[in-house]
């Protein structure tokens, strides 16, 4: 007889293994369908991005070839000779290798011989009868033997004139088809032929590739094809082999999946639990540490607007006490706030250079008036000299605000604060160093983590919002440094902020 637990799992797997069974018979045959028809599939799908391709290198060129004939254009207009004119359109065009204008009469206009053998190939297309034909046409035309490029302009007298240039290879080739196929996002290999079928452009070696298909292009490169080959292992039937071994072993792993999940699903909510109990632990000592500064401040301020206080001395002395409280409420509100931003990603530090001594007295300065009514001995030691730092001296300044906060905060009957900064290996370090109640070793890597609070008696009556040393740590992380703690139980602790001398 089987135990209720025995049981259970044996139903548990049965829920698990009937499922995946029945997915993978559906599996199997949707695979053999999918074969039948992927050849037929790739091939469409290759057609259709060979021609899209062809079309874009078709576009590309024209658009190219209209730049260089729009300035030609305007070159033979600017000029009753525009020889020069023309040579700057035609060194600004590397796509043009050879260019030809000829006039209604068959007059060579530019340049003033024909070069080498031109005479018979041009000659032909630019006569008389073909500047007609082109006339009626309307439109440039492409030679398919020579490729070579006629288009018809008109001279500064409204004169037709006939253009005739043949395009350079190299540039076609790098400038045309390598930009313009070179960023298709495809696993094919796309190669462009010429009349003979050899290859004028390919984006990647086609070797023992087989070829799957090719296109013609049109008007702008007649004769030249657009061809796709199958990179070796992209077959559709290869493919399918893959499916069917990432399918069995996805099988093999569904159960492993499936448990690890649950493991994962009951860790992930004991995280969540904990996160919420510290969520509201840290709403109920904001709350508190928002509260006693207010109340201080409204104390203080009531009993000066009621007129109590008559010595000049001591009103001074509630107006400091406002004063102090004010920034305090003030750092408690920037530290909410800035790891609010923190952990929405938009907290952003501007670096400037800053000297070190005004930052570390003028941050201490803010908590005279705590530190004298608590009666602590106070030494800080500035090397002197320390180089201009590259920092964001607020952020910076809030993070020695935290520590000195939290120096006082928990601190014991000893009450010693010793604040320095100076160079160590190529560092600057700013520490903060107490006597108070320290830190067991165990805790010591956890007080940098948002909401966490140390666990001990003696620390439960010193509120706080646990996201103080979050927040010296990410700042000093932005800055490219770190911060680190030495500290044991009852001997004090020792902050120390190490930011890099040459970040900019």
């Amino acid at each position: 007889m089987l135990s209720p637990s025995a049981r259970f799992s044996a139903l548990a797997l049965l829920a698990i293994v009937a499922p995946a069974t029945i997915v993978a018979v559906l599996g199997y045959v949707s695979i053999r369908q999918w074969e039948a028809s992927s050849e037929l599939l790739y091939r469409e799908q290759a057609r259709d991005m060979a021609t899209m391709a062809a079309e874009k290198v078709e576009m590309t060129l024209r658009r190219a070839e209209d730049d260089f004939l729009d300035r030609l254009q305007a070159a033979l207009r600017a000029e009753r000779s525009p020889g020069r004119a023309v040579d700057a359109v035609l060194a600004g065009s590397p796509l043009v290798r050879r260019l030809y204008l000829v006039g209604a009469r068959g007059e060579l206009l530019y340049p003033r011989a024909w070069k080498e053998s031109d005479a018979a190939i041009f000659g032909p297309l630019v006569s008389e009868p073909a500047q007609r034909k082109l006339e009626r046409g309307g439109q440039r035309v492409v030679i398919a033997e020579n490729q070579i490029c006629l288009a018809l302009l008109t001279g500064r007298g409204g004169q037709p004139v006939v253009v005739a240039f043949l395009r350079d290879d190299d540039t076609l080739r790098r400038e045309i088809l390598a930009t313009t196929l070179g960023a298709l996002e495809s696993p094919t290999i796309i190669a462009v032929l010429d009349r003979e079928g050899r290859t004028v452009y390919s984006r990647a070696p086609i070797g023992d590739a087989p070829r799957v298909l090719s296109v013609q292009f049109r008007d702008a490169l007649p004769d030249w094809r657009l061809a796709v080959y199958q990179t070796p292992g992209a077959s559709p039937r290869q493919a399918v082999r893959r499916q069917v071994m990432f399918f069995t072993g996805a099988l093999g792993a569904l159960v492993a999946v499936i448990v690890a999940g649950s493991v994962a699903t009951w860790r992930l909510m004991r995280r969540e639990t904990e996160m919420a109990r510290l969520k509201s632990d840290f709403v109920a000592n904001v709350s508190h540490d928002l509260k006693t500064p207010l109340s201080v401040i409204r104390m203080f301020g009531e009993t000066l607007e009621m007129g109590r206080v008559t010595d000049e001395g001591r009103r001074q002395e509630y107006y400091r006490v406002i004063t102090r409280e004010g920034e305090r409420l003030t750092r408690l509100i920037d530290n909410v706030l800035d790891f609010s931003r923190i952990e929405g990603g938009r907290q952003t530090y501007r670096m400037t250079p800053t000297s070190v001594e005004p930052l570390v007295r003028g941050t201490l300065e803010t908590f005279a008036y705590p530190l004298a009514q608590q009666g602590f001995k106070v030494e800080v030691s500035v090397a002197p000299d320390l180089p201009e730092v590259a920092m964001d001296a607020d952020a910076v300044g809030q993070a020695l605000a935290n520590l000195i906060d939290n120096a006082i905060k928990y601190s014991a009957d000893d009450r010693a604060l010793t604040v320095d900064a100076r160079v160590v290996d190529g560092r600057l370090v700013i520490a903060v160093t107490d006597r108070g109640l320290g830190i067991a070793p165990e805790e010591q890597a956890k007080i940098f983590e948002k909401f966490y609070r140390v666990g001990r008696s003696d620390t439960q009556g010193r509120r706080g919002s646990g996201v103080g040393l979050a927040l010296v740590r990410h700042i000093a992380e932005a800055h490219g440094g770190d911060v680190t703690v030495e500290s044991a139980p009852g001997e004090g602790s020792r902050f120390s902020l190490r930011l890099p001398l040459g970040r900019s």
